[in-house]
């Protein structure tokens, strides 16, 4: 319980009363993560779904469907996004990129990073609500999942902090290796079951979507990891904004 209260309360606007903040809980919860992004992934495929049925065509589903995640978690995760990009542009050593991305202004990288992003989860999503509506619930609820699931392998061991304190700290390098696996796999088997609720060929597509979303992610934090020396708070959110976006497009293809 420990460990949900920490990953809903940490990642959603869920009502979850975080009870403990060490790091024994932040394992917990960061094993938790993609519990709370299948809860995020549920409401936004339903907004989605509502307005179908109700006269409103693909595009406004897809808009519905991709500004839900942002309400449940306060655009948290889309101002790491614009932070992480502001301190990758900077070109600056790492002490100065850092003290970038704690500055609460975005720059022109980040107001660059969250249109782009933005703009791809929309035209993914309208092309898979084009195809039926659960295509495109599946592909919301498959994409907030995959995207929590990124964090939990930013926070696995070997993964170290950026700064002392934040976010970044209390999780970095919490999570064994062998946990973010078995988590993996669990995520894989929801992805094929997810996906075969539409057919064979959709269940084998998801789990290739999830696959080119955790490579995504991945990508990103070692750039991250190398360029700032370890994780903090906005590189998780940029590593989630980045595993969802990658989901959704690759559910796209084929």
């Amino acid at each position: 319980m420990d460990g949900l209260r920490f990953a809903f309360g940490t990642l959603t606007v869920f009502p979850a009363r975080i009870t403990r903040w060490d790091r024994d809980a932040a394992r917990a919860g960061m094993l938790c993560a993609p519990l709370a992004g299948l809860a995020v992934g549920l409401v936004a495929a339903a907004a989605g779904g509502v307005l179908l049925p109700l006269g409103a065509g693909p595009l406004l589903a897809a808009v519905v469907t991709a500004a839900v995640p942002a309400v449940l978690t306060r655009g948290l995760h889309l101002d790491g996004l614009a932070d992480t990009a502001d301190g990758l542009g900077s070109a600056k050593p790492a002490e100065d990129a850092l003290r970038i991305m704690k500055q609460s202004d975005i720059g022109p990288f980040g107001v660059i990073a969250l249109v782009l992003v933005l703009l791809a989860q929309v035209a993914a999503l309208y092309e898979l609500y084009g195809e039926g509506w659960a295509h495109g619930a599946v592909a919301a609820v498959l994409a907030a999942t995959v995207a929590r699931l990124a964090l939990t392998h930013a926070s696995r061991h070997g993964v170290p902090a950026a700064r002392p304190e934040g976010l970044g700290a209390i999780v970095a390098a919490t999570v064994p290796v062998r946990s973010a696996t078995l988590c993996t796999a669990a995520v894989l088997l929801l992805a094929a079951a997810s996906g075969l609720l539409l057919s064979s060929y959709d269940a084998v597509h998801a789990v290739l979507a999830t696959g080119a979303g955790l490579a995504a992610a991945a990508l990103l934090l070692r750039r991250c990891v190398r360029r700032f020396g370890g994780v903090t708070g906005d590189v998780f959110g940029a590593v989630e904004e980045t595993a969802a976006t990658a989901t959704l497009v690759a559910l796209t293809l084929g």
